[in-house]
């Protein structure tokens, strides 16, 4: 009997270190067979205790390394996640499949991830994986205690609009699920194939896109989009001009105005009060969201632990945080 199909995942990151560490304990924690970490900016802690993992693998992405490739650094970051995932991908991988997702999204399979993996026809280049996209906790009602509650929407493109409009009232026209990232999810690929690269959402076989990947549908990509509004908030300035709500994201359909516009919009209308009604609407686990979130099988409750994880997989760099 064969054994099963090892896994990693890949992540380019400028974040803190106890996020970077987060992200590498959770993976681990699920069995990741390699997590690798290229470094947008320097992390020397996050770096450190990377290095002294023996599962985890790190390149700090310098001035000399962008000597080193063809093209040199690009400006935007989303190439360089593409670039750098598919450098990871040519320069062994040391896994049989590789996800290549961001810091601030966390692997949740029902059942084993490599048991899933094993259960894909032979010839699958690639699989999808949906993502739930965390609400931030209703101060006048929390969650309880270690859980986050996170939204999913529908896969079918006229049930999700029917869905997302009755879901949020005031603003899900212009919603894609009532996401204000994405909706297409991300990918795992099976490596050791010619001609493979990666971009953010898929693998590319000679350049192409891989035409229908599967669903891993035991598997949901938890992303922490918006932790709270003050989290929200502060990175608004950066998302709306480069980042999840840039200019060039299209319109959730026909007559919607794209999340850009729909910021843009709603600040210039209402200003910071706009903004926290809509903040409130689309990302705040209120009761009546989750009521509604809930009514139509949207509303999924998760424990992902990450202090726990942190401290388990890197004692050390705990210790020297204290």
């Amino acid at each position: 009997m064969s054994s099963l199909p090892t896994w990693g995942v890949v992540a380019t990151i400028k974040a803190p270190a106890r996020d970077i560490l987060n992200f590498a304990a959770h993976h681990l924690d699920l069995g990741a067979h390699r997590v690798h970490v290229y470094l947008d900016a320097p992390a020397p802690e996050a770096e450190a205790a990377l290095r002294a993992h023996p599962r985890c693998r790190v390149i700090l992405c310098d001035a000399g390394y962008w000597a080193r490739r063809r093209r040199g650094r690009p400006e935007a970051h989303q190439p360089r996640q593409s670039l750098n995932a598919t450098h990871c991908l040519r320069h062994r991988p040391q896994v049989d499949w590789l996800a290549h997702i961001d810091v601030d999204e966390f692997l949740w399979p029902e059942t084993p991830l490599p048991e899933q993996l094993a259960a894909l026809p032979e010839d699958t280049l690639s699989a999808r994986v949906r993502p739930i996209e965390a609400l931030a906790p209703d101060p006048d009602d929390p969650p309880p205690e270690g859980v986050q509650w996170f939204k999913s929407c529908a896969r079918l493109t006229g049930r999700r609009r029917e869905e997302t409009a009755a879901i949020y009232p005031a603003h899900g026209a212009h919603l894609n699920g009532g996401f204000l990232s994405h909706v297409a999810g991300k990918v795992l690929v099976r490596t050791g194939l010619p001609g493979i690269s990666l971009r953010i959402h898929n693998a590319l076989r000679d350049n192409a896109p891989d035409p229908c990947p599967p669903e891993l549908g035991g598997t949901r990509l938890c992303h922490l989009h918006a932790r709270d509004w003050q989290d929200w908030r502060a990175r608004l300035r950066y998302r709306h001009a480069a980042g999840a709500y840039r200019p060039d994201i299209r319109p959730a359909g026909a007559g919607a105005l794209s999340i850009h516009a729909l910021l843009a919009r709603i600040e210039a209308e209402s200003g910071e009060a706009g903004l926290r009604a809509f903040f409130r609407e689309v990302c705040t686990a209120t009761p009546a969201l989750r009521a509604r979130l809930a009514a139509h099988g949207h509303l999924h409750a998760v424990a992902l632990d990450l202090e726990a994880k942190r401290a388990r997989h890197f004692p050390a760099a705990e210790r020297s945080a204290h």
